[in-house]
């Protein structure tokens, strides 16, 4: 890769263009497994310097704002301070609702503009996806309109007025909250990016006498931890681990990199080794949060602390493409702050039985429930983070009749279509080619082998469509993407549809649910933005596994529950 330039394409442009869909995703799949996205290098060192600038930043803010502290240079001496563990929450909150983190900038497709979040939900006429809008009053339509433009921006307020106030009260907490919560019920976008499965929780914390936090926050930390761990027990996980570090940037190592593949560049299944590191992390992520909890500091204390804070320093190193990282850090100082200074905190601390009842809530019904029912529970909540088992979709826009345009032409929005934004820097077909590699990187997941062949069942000349990412589409028109499904499925679609007014034909979109924790099937649907639904059943996971990124030239087995 070079400093500025993407990698070459692993492909004769022109002859890369002539060849059938699925045969122009097999070269750029071959090419990620050894080589990634190609990612200019400068692009990793401009979200190093977010990450500086988030760190740096949120410290000076906490310093300043809070009397009896000192300055930035005595950080040392003030960090184990509670009231830096609290506004550290909020400021976390406030960086990801304003689209700084998760979800921004290139390696999330997001060129120009960079960010989404703010300069789309302070605008009114963009598009809002209400959770709920047969059910809760006063939330029906996707057209966000000057109160949610200013709910939003009290929310903003709230997390600001709480950041600069001496000390945590109920009160300003409990608005926040509320004010958090109504932005939900009228848009899950905006609440989702809040990444309210984390912060949420401390926030009630907070308000729960002060002997309570300590093991109340060690608890949430444990439940993410158990959570994720929970949901990589599948089939699913080593084609995650071996996508990723395939696309991690200091590993240059080709050799090294193929051998995550059963055999490169024919046979990209995981390899051995892909699955022993993928088994070797889940066990970590179960054992030492388990040490850390049980243990009141201490040798095995200790070694828990060192050996969590490598993994999320691993986790960071690899630049996973939806860009979590603010969050990795923030894991880093919760370790060291809540398991490292406060290990040996008593468990009896924690006596409070209606924050017991909230915890089990919200960090493990919840994700127990979402596991099971994934079709009615954002992978967030769920915490099924990088478990490779997501709600995924393709969008098949007709070429001829402009269908991808009228999304620029009708839908109001800050950002052009990726493929429009790409060309601002790039021809015309080496932005075709950079999409495809997206394509092909969605391909080497499990689930992707099956939304390939979904995609050749939606329409009967591939050819006649650009089929682009679901993910691409949540972010330009919702303003954030962040892998989770559900804010590219119908409901998006109907919104889009309304905007557009797609003919018959001119849009199809395959929309693949994820797996339930108890079967081993995922549910599809094909819907015509125009007519609705054209199909839907289920695929196998067994099948898909069992296939390349490209399908081998074949057809993809189904069990449809609908004709087409």
């Amino acid at each position: 890769m070079g400093f500025l330039t993407p990698t070459p394409p692993p492909v004769d442009v022109e002859e890369w263009k002539k060849l059938p869909h699925l045969e122009r995703i097999k070269p750029l799949a071959q090419d990620w497994a050894i080589n990634g996205f190609g990612t200019p290098t400068a692009i990793y060192l401009l979200y190093i310097v977010k990450l500086v600038v988030f760190t740096v930043g949120g410290f000076l803010v906490i310093s300043a704002t809070t009397p009896g502290l000192g300055g930035l240079g005595d950080v040392g001496d003030w960090w184990t301070q509670p009231i830096v563990f609290q506004k550290l929450v909020v400021w976390l909150l406030l960086w990801e609702i304003l689209g700084l983190g998760c979800g921004s900038m290139p390696l999330t497709f997001r060129f120009s503009p960079m960010i989404g979040g703010i300069i789309y939900w302070l605008r009114p006429g963009t598009v809002r996806l209400p959770p709920w809008p047969d059910h809760v009053p006063l939330t029906r339509g996707s057209t966000r309109t000057i109160a949610d433009a200013l709910l939003y921006a009290g929310v903003l307020v709230a997390a600001v007025v709480l950041l600069l106030a001496d000390s945590f009260e109920d009160a300003p907490i409990l608005v926040l909250l509320g004010l958090l919560a109504l932005l939900g019920l009228r848009d899950k976008v905006a609440f989702l990016a809040a990444r309210p499965e984390i912060y949420a929780p401390f926030l009630v914390i907070f308000l729960f006498p002060a002997s309570n936090f300590i093991v109340a926050a060690q608890i949430v930390f444990l439940c993410i931890w158990l959570g994720a761990a929970a949901s990589k027990l599948n089939r699913h996980f080593p084609y995650v681990v071996s996508v990723m570090i395939s696309n991690t940037p200091w590993n240059r190592s080709r050799k090294a990199k193929a051998m995550l593949y059963e055999s490169h560049p024919d046979d990209l299944r995981p390899s051995r080794y892909a699955s022993f590191a993928a088994h070797t992390g889940t066990v970590i992520e179960f054992a030492l949060p388990i040490l850390l909890f049980v243990t009141s500091k201490g040798p095995l204390g200790t070694f828990a602390v060192i050996g969590m804070i490598i993994f999320h320093v691993h986790i960071t190193s690899t630049f996973p493409l939806a860009v979590p990282l603010e969050w990795n850090l923030f894991m880093i100082f919760g370790i060291l702050f809540l398991f490292g200074h406060y290990g040996d905190v008593p468990l009896s601390t924690l006596d409070d039985p209606l924050l017991i009842a909230l915890l089990i809530c919200t960090s493990v019904l919840i994700p127990i429930a979402g596991n099971f029912r994934p079709d009615k529970f954002s992978f967030l909540p769920a915490m099924r983070y990088y478990a490779g088992n997501w709600a995924t979709s393709q969008w098949l826009f007709r070429k001829e009749t402009g269908a991808e345009e009228k999304l620029d032409a009708s839908i109001k929005k800050p950002a052009k279509v990726v493929v429009e934004q790409l060309t601002d820097f790039y021809d015309r077909d080496t932005a075709e080619l950079l999409l495809a590699k997206g394509l092909a990187f969605r391909s080497m997941h499990s689930h992707g082998r099956a939304l390939n062949g979904l995609t050749a069942r939606a329409v009967e000349d591939i050819e006649a469509y650009h089929v682009r990412e679901g993910e691409l589409i949540a972010g330009v028109v919702n303003g954030w993407n962040f892998g989770d499904g559900h804010l590219h499925n119908l409901q998006l679609i109907e919104a889009v549809q309304e905007r557009c007014t797609f003919e018959e034909g001119d849009l199809r979109v395959v929309c693949l649910e994820s797996q339930p924790a108890h079967v081993q099937r995922q549910h599809y649907r094909i819907y015509d933005a125009a007519t609705g639904l054209v199909e839907e059943g289920h695929v196998e996971v067994a099948d898909f596994r069992s296939r390349q990124p490209w399908l081998d030239g074949g057809t993809y087995p189904v069990l449809p529950l609908s004709p087409r």
